[in-house]
């Protein structure tokens, strides 16, 4: 191939459809899990985390509802992927081998995203949400009354039938019902048959399966790590239970001008992607996690 600016230009194109062809046919999860925020800053604070309120007879004036005051932020971090085309490769037409690197980075791009909600699912035992606490802790505190969505438990029908019933059960700081009801039973690999025979079964030694259908088994593979990990989540309201935070969307760009010091100096091509995001946790009352090891947790 001649390489010039309209070569150049066509090979962009191709290379950025192979990119997005990448990223459009990665199937992710984090979404599901997640709720995506923009930003527009180094990081967001989220003050306005904290007790749930809820609507109260109408009498006299209105009661204005604080908003909490808490200093929880989310930072954002920078990531990049980069790769190098030799100009002797698109003279020498050998461009073709480069097309499934570039939508194999359209793949990684779009697995970003479930790498770093992963990422918080899995620290959610020891990283810190609002309210000062481990985002899994047995020490929240709601107006007056403590609530833990915490566990050490194996998974099993009781253990689930347990952290669904905490769930339910929790209060907002006027002391009404929150209606919480988890949707999704998130799982590693290990854990999927143990998962759906809770969940999917229609018998159980016999006897018909009552907790069939109270959840959506969701097996996820980036809890491969954390094989006895599992996660119950409520994932229908207003905030998911976690939190991407998104700064700069990812965006495939490119350096192949003969002024770029790149193409001067080392007679390459650069063809890249770069992005800008945090993460963190919404409101604990939407989660309920075990290490599923019956360790100490606290």
């Amino acid at each position: 191939m001649l390489v010039n600016s309209a070569a150049l230009a066509q090979l962009r194109i191709g290379f950025s459809a192979a990119f997005n062809r990448g990223l459009d046919n990665t199937p992710t999860l984090a979404d599901q899990i997640a709720t995506t925020i923009p930003s527009s800053a180094a990081a967001n604070l989220y003050g306005w985390l904290g007790a749930i309120p809820g609507m109260k007879k109408w009498m006299g004036e209105r009661e204005i509802q604080k908003v909490a005051d808490n200093d929880y932020q989310i930072k954002n971090e920078k990531f990049e992927l980069t790769i190098g085309v030799k100009r002797d490769d698109i003279d020498d037409d050998n461009y073709g081998v480069y097309t499934p690197l570039m939508e194999a980075m359209g793949e990684s791009t779009a697995r970003h995203k479930e790498e770093r909600v992963a990422e918080a699912v899995k620290n959610g035992f020891t990283k810190k949400c609002y309210d000062g606490q481990p985002f899994y802790s047995k020490s929240h505190k709601t107006g007056e009354n403590t609530y833990s969505n915490l566990t050490n438990e194996k998974l099993d029908a009781e253990s689930f039938r347990s952290a669904r019933e905490a769930m339910m059960s929790l209060k907002n700081d006027q002391g009404k019902p929150l209606n919480i009801v988890p949707d999704i039973l998130l799982v590693p690999p290990a854990l999927e048959r143990t998962a759906r025979m809770i969940l999917e079964a229609d018998l159980i030694n016999g006897t018909t399966n009552i907790d069939k259908g109270l959840a959506k088994v969701v097996v996820w593979p980036e809890l491969a790590d954390e094989p006895t990990q599992w996660h119950l989540l409520c994932t229908k309201r207003s905030l998911k239970p976690f939190i991407f935070q998104e700064r700069k969307k990812a965006k495939f760009t490119a350096l192949t001008k003969d002024t770029d010091e790149n193409v001067f100096m080392k007679d390459e091509f650069i063809y890249g992607v770069d992005a800008r995001d945090g993460v963190g946790y919404g409101f604990w009352q939407m989660a309920y996690g075990s290490t599923g090891d019956s360790t100490s947790v606290g």
